[in-house]
């Protein structure tokens, strides 16, 4: 389970915990499986996040993809607002627009905004007619020059290291290698790419305010790429009482990796 309380820059971190996290970090490029397999296994085991680095996206992508996103949160709000998110989410969510954890989140959402971008299925083909198929929104390309390639660009690349993670993790299930590579896994998958802005509204939990409040995913994996601020939080044990959060310090050019719901009930709740 997952929240996030961005902080602004020069000011301490919310009192909540000061608390960092340790993961386990999986090298994509290491020659060896046996050892891979086992720290994602034992991640999984243990809270279902890890890191992992030399992904084969290079730091200047990623650091293109940053600025890219930057530049379309900085647009009016206007401006925004008509890329605003239709029924087969994508486009546009503004700040407050997701409440994630209603019982803490009193009478506000979380203080972000975020846009989403899906596989692209043209209008008209049959598979637009399936929940979460269909054409993704784009901003104007003379409102953003390339914005659009890099994103389509970006979201290809992150999803064949989804891939590489659930190779090692089907290893993990004594499955074969290939188990996720299948069809109807993540070889014709419901891939969304989320850029997430956190406006630097410092959390206050007594208050109930939160960048993104306490979650778990629902699907399979999550990649999560951060910039440079100490905001992100995890519980490794969420039935616990009281519960711990810890931050996850972040390490430039890897990815965060948690593990969805889906991933837990398919594991028979071995895998958390």
């Amino acid at each position: 389970m997952e929240k996030q309380g961005p902080v602004k820059n020069g000011a301490e971190p919310c009192p909540a915990t000061n608390r960092v996290s340790l993961l386990n970090c999986i090298d994509l490029s290491s020659s060896d499986i046996h050892q891979s397999v086992s720290l994602i296994k034992q991640a999984c085991l243990d809270c279902g996040f890890f890191y992992v680095i030399n992904h084969g996206i290079s730091q200047e992508f990623m650091d293109e993809v940053f600025g890219m996103s930057k530049r379309f949160f900085e647009l009016p709000l206007n401006e925004k607002m008509k890329l605003l998110r239709n029924e087969k989410h994508r486009g546009y969510t503004p700040v407050l627009d997701e409440l994630l954890d209603p019982d803490n989140q009193v009478h506000v959402g979380d203080y972000k905004e975020g846009y989403y971008i899906g596989v692209e299925v043209p209008e008209g083909d049959p598979e637009a007619e399936k929940p979460f198929y269909g054409p993704n929104v784009w901003p104007a390309p003379d409102v953003l020059p390339g914005w659009r390639d890099t994103m389509e660009r970006f979201h290809r690349e992150a999803l064949e290291v989804a891939k590489a993670v659930a190779r090692i993790i089907a290893l993990a299930l004594d499955l074969e290698v290939d188990f996720f590579d299948k069809p109807e896994m993540l070889g014709e998958p419901i891939a969304t790419l989320r850029l997430l802005h956190y406006e630097g509204q410092v959390s206050d939990p007594v208050k109930g305010i939160y960048g993104a409040g306490a979650h778990s995913d629902f699907g399979l994996v999550t990649l999560l790429a951060t910039d440079d601020v100490l905001g992100l939080q995890i519980c490794k044990d969420k039935d616990a009482k009281p519960q711990t959060w810890e931050y996850v310090a972040p390490v430039k050019g890897s990815f965060i990796v948690n593990l969805g719901d889906m991933l837990e009930r398919w594991s028979n709740c071995i895998f958390k």
